[in-house]
Parts: C-alpha cells; structure tokens; sequence
C-alpha cells in the first residue's frame, strides 16, 4: 500500500484564509472580531440546517452553547453556519475556587438544556480522534462555554430511551472535566 506523505508547506496551502480550526469535516473561520463561519461543503451540507435549529433549540434555553447568527450561502458548493466568535482563556491562570465556580455554572446550565430536551454529545472527544479532550469546552471571560453542536441531540427527535443514554454518558464527561480542571 502506498501512503502519500504531504509536507507542513502542503497542509498548509488547503487551509482556508483566517481558519480558526478543523475538524475532520468541516472549517472555522474568523469573519470578523465577533463573528466565526463554520463551513458545510460536500457531503456535510445537509447537516447545516440541522446544527443551526439545535443551536437555535440552545440558545434560548441559556448561553451555554455559542449562538448561532445566521446562515450564509458562499458559492454553489458550500454554506456557513454564522455563529458568535469566542475567544477562550486558559483556565490554568485562575485559582482553584474561580474554576469551581465556573465548574458549577456550567453543571447547572447543562442540566437546564438537559432538562428543556437537548444533550450536547461531544464534551470528550473519542481518544481515536484528533484533537484534545475536552477541545468543545471554551473557557471565556463569561465562564465556560460549549462549541460545536454537530452530533448533539434533541430529545423529540431520538426519543426518551436514547437521550436518557446520551444523559448519562454526557454526565460521566462533565465529570471527567471537572477532574481534569481541577487536577492541573
């Protein structure tokens, strides 16, 4: 089997100008100082609509998840989902009791969505994923905040049995982020 190397030179170059991350299927980027497009092309097109109204669904329970703005169409093959632009601090600058407080808000703010019908479902990213742990959970100068919202899930849609699952595994994460805070 041949296995075609690309050079940091070449990676770069695919990149799109004023990307903020990637993912492995979709791109953010900064469009201004407050406002971050995810871009949907190809085969992810069809999940633009579906993010958006769990955003949507989201944001007005509380502002725990990053607000959704608008959709934009870019060309023939691609939209952007147009949200807030965060700008997250490390937490490891404030004290342990700061960290906690944080830590609290954002249990309560979970459970309130959890209890309005809306489960997040990527507070930890699988360990056969790229990236960090726990690369969904910002901390800004509001307290913790949750991005991106491609898998998560309404309870209307996949019914009681599957979002009490997705609850409890949801509930596991948050914990395994609370110790990972608090231990550094």
């Amino acid at each position: 089997m041949l296995i075609k190397k690309h050079s940091t030179h070449q990676i770069m170059k695919k990149r799109h100008p004023r990307t903020l991350s990637s993912g492995a299927n979709n791109t953010v980027i900064a469009l201004s100082e407050i406002e971050a497009g995810k871009i949907f092309s190809g085969d992810t097109r069809s999940d633009i609509g579906s993010e958006a109204e769990k955003m949507k669904f989201a944001n007005q329970i509380n502002d725990l998840i990053v607000k959704f703005i608008r959709i934009d169409e870019l060309n023939e093959e691609a939209e952007m989902l147009v949200m807030e632009r965060i700008y997250p601090m490390d937490f490891r600058a404030y004290e342990y009791e700061k960290r906690e407080l944080w830590l609290d808000v954002l249990e309560d703010d979970l459970l309130s969505l959890h209890k309005a019908g809306f489960v997040h479902r990527d507070l930890c990213r699988p360990s056969d994923k790229i990236g960090q742990p726990f690369d969904n959970i910002l901390l800004t100068s509001h307290g913790f905040r949750l991005i991106d919202v491609g898998i998560s899930a309404l309870q209307t849609q996949v019914g009681n049995k599957l979002f009490e699952r997705f609850i409890t595994q949801e509930i596991k994460e948050l914990e395994e982020f609370k110790n990972f805070v608090l231990s550094r």
